[in-house]
């Protein structure tokens, strides 16, 4: 910290007496600059003790001098006795007390450079002090930053060595990592983000001033930093460092999502090409696991930047052993835990998923193609959602009478629930499973959560009550359409 006038006035062999404006002497000392001359303001900066023997100096020049130093922004005026004058002109103390300038009354044993010295030292150990700072917090950073922390750890540190808050905001102005308590400060900021095209721009928020630096990446990144106080040459540094940090951080994070997102493309490709094998192989070796199969596949379709954001949210959620998702064409492609990836893209605007019915490993291909065109089917109608089973069997049924569809949906399907109402089974529903996975008994069995020979029987007692030859294509088709206007 600066040394300031209070803390030299307190160093008592200089022996300095305040003389006016002791309610300044918190003013921080820059540097320290002995001169006689009554106009010195061309060679200060702002900040300096001056000292002076008032050699040049009386009752009638002395108010004038004051205000010029005032003008030059001097810390204060160090008035050395004994020499020109035996006291200070009273009018200089006048007036000093009038315009606030802090006065120290030098004395004839204390020679100027012992206080030029005494502000040396301070200043020298005041720079030491910013420097090891400054390295300490770049060593924390750096530590933060190539360890488990990554960008969200970079950005809680920073917040704890400037004692303020940080937000990481992306190229629309969103949080995408926020210290504690920072998020709130958000809002407040997205004028002055949309006004920052590149370096820095300082603010305010509320009590906090802020500092909003853009990163060096390709995707436009802002870093904004609050803090109470201004920031020093150490925090700037700090700062600095951060947003190299997460400028390569963040790059190297991005080249690695898009090449992991070019492996997941080409493992949906496999699977689409029936490489099974070669596919679930992968993704025990790289996610540690594989969704449990039969699986219902997803796609979804909509605008690019949506699908890249639906993509980006499900890298942050989805694990590899309960979901897999990828890009196929125009659709982000998803098997396993598709209720996760379809709650995403639901809070997502602009895109569309279709559904496919249950199918075994092998028959991914045929998912795929279902689960394609449905979410065709669904960004056509602009439904978030539209399963396969019910967008094949709309368009039949909209080609069939109502009344004769009912009429023929009870005709058909009243003894099979005259036996579910009797509490002999649930032929309806394992009829309604059996159906959707094409007469495939062990995954519908596995749908209903009942033994294949389970199941097995309760089609035998389906076509048994009913008259009706399950093997026949046409029958089955038959008992479609029933189910489909029933509603089962």
């Amino acid at each position: 910290m600066a040394l300031t006038l209070a803390a030299l006035v307190a160093e008592r062999p200089l022996g300095l007496r305040v003389r006016a404006a002791e309610t300044g002497l918190e003013r921080a000392i820059g540097w320290v600059h002995p001169t006689e001359l009554t106009d010195p303001q061309a060679f200060l900066e702002g900040g300096e003790l001056l000292l002076t023997t008032g050699l040049a100096l009386d009752e009638t020049t002395s108010p004038g001098y004051i205000r010029r130093l005032v003008d030059a922004g001097v810390a204060g005026l160090g008035f050395g006795v004994g020499l020109s004058h035996e006291s200070i002109p009273q009018s200089l103390v006048d007036t000093a007390d009038e315009v606030g300038l802090p006065v120290l009354e030098v004395p004839r044993k204390t020679p100027f450079i012992a206080i030029t010295r005494a502000v040396s030292r301070a200043v020298a150990a005041d720079e030491y002090a910013s420097l090891v700072r400054t390295g300490k917090g770049q060593q924390e950073l750096t530590r933060t930053a190539v360890g488990k922390g990554g960008p969200g750890g970079v950005v809680r540190k920073l917040a704890k060595l400037v004692d303020g808050w940080v937000l990481l905001l992306d190229s629309s102005g969103a949080v995408t990592e926020a210290s504690p308590s920072a998020r709130p400060f958000a809002d407040g900021l997205q004028d002055d983000f949309a006004r920052l095209r590149a370096g820095t721009l300082v603010t305010v928020a509320g009590e906090y001033e802020v500092v909003l630096q853009t990163l060096d990446t390709r995707a436009r990144g802002v870093l904004a930093v609050g803090s109470r106080e201004p920031l020093d040459a150490a925090g700037q540094h700090i700062v600095n460092t951060a947003v190299s940090l997460l400028s390569l951080a963040l790059e190297q994070n991005r080249e690695h999502v898009d090449a992991v997102r070019r492996l997941r493309s080409g493992l949906c490709d496999l699977l689409a090409a029936g490489q099974t094998e070669l596919a679930t192989r992968t993704m025990k070796s790289l996610w540690g696991g594989v969704p449990e199969a039969p699986w219902s596949v997803l796609a979804v379709a909509g605008p690019a930047t949506a699908r890249r954001s639906l993509a980006d949210a499900l890298d942050a959620e989805v694990a590899g052993d309960k979901a897999f998702f990828g890009e196929s064409g125009a659709f982000v492609i998803a098997l396993g835990d598709v209720e996760t990836v379809a709650r995403q893209a639901s809070r997502i605007g602009g895109l569309h998923a279709g559904l496919s019915d249950l199918v075994s490993t092998v028959d991914f291909p045929t998912g795929l193609r279902q689960a394609k065109q449905a979410a065709e089917a669904a960004k056509a109608e602009r439904s978030p959602l539209v399963r396969f089973a019910e967008h094949a069997g709309r368009g039949f049924l909209e080609m069939v009478d109502s009344q004769a569809a009912q009429a023929f949906s009870d005709s058909l399907l009243a003894p099979l629930r005259h036996h579910d109402e009797t509490g002999r089974g649930e032929l309806v529903a394992s009829l309604t499973c059996w159906l959707q996975h094409h007469g495939h008994w062990d995954l519908a069995s596995a749908r209903l959560g009942v033994h294949r020979h389970t199941l097995r029987n309760r089609m035998r007692k389906v076509a048994e009550l009913t008259g009706r030859d399950l093997d026949s294509p046409g029958v089955r088709a038959e008992f479609w359409l029933a189910l489909q206007v029933s509603g089962g």
